[in-house]
């Protein structure tokens, strides 16, 4: 929960493979709530630059994935839904949207300790578990570099 948020938000610095994580501070925890599916976490972030919660809520409603993830067969339109209501994300009503591929985002307010804090909203197992191999796999598929193991087989050869 502390590292994943600073992977989804780098960059591949020079068209790499490697992720520069991005440059904050994330304190998480996760709480389990009775529901079947959805993670539902509260963060609070310490940000490089001063920012409102406002800010924040922008800098993350126009975040776009590198434009090849963008045009994936399980990529979600949006990514990341904000929300203003105070009382969501709620994991019965929004762990499955974009089909259990979109994070969910309410709750951002100036933290007492950090900059930041907001609560987070995704599918623990659409998202979290297979559709992020599945995400991963298509964009490797899409780059050329996932190959049959009788092309790397016989490449090999």
């Amino acid at each position: 929960m502390a590292t994943e948020p600073r992977k989804i938000l780098g960059a591949l610095p020079d068209g790499g493979k490697e992720v520069a994580e991005a440059d904050f501070t994330v304190s998480a925890q996760c709480n389990r709530v009775a529901v079947i599916d959805g993670h539902l976490e509260a963060v609070s972030l310490r940000l490089k630059e001063e920012a409102t919660p406002g800010d924040v809520k922008e800098t993350l409603r126009a975040f776009r994935p590198a434009e090849a993830v963008q045009e994936l067969p399980s990529a979600p339109e949006p990514f990341i839904r904000v929300f203003e209501e105070e009382r969501f994300p709620q994991p019965r009503r929004h762990a499955g949207l974009g089909g259990g591929m979109t994070t969910s985002v309410g709750r951002v307010r100036e933290c007492e300790v950090l900059d930041v804090k907001l609560v987070l909203l995704s599918h623990n197992t659409v998202r979290g578990a297979a559709g992020g191999a599945v995400l991963n796999a298509e964009l490797l598929a899409e780059q050329g570099d996932l190959q049959p193991r009788t092309q790397r087989a016989e490449a090999e050869a």
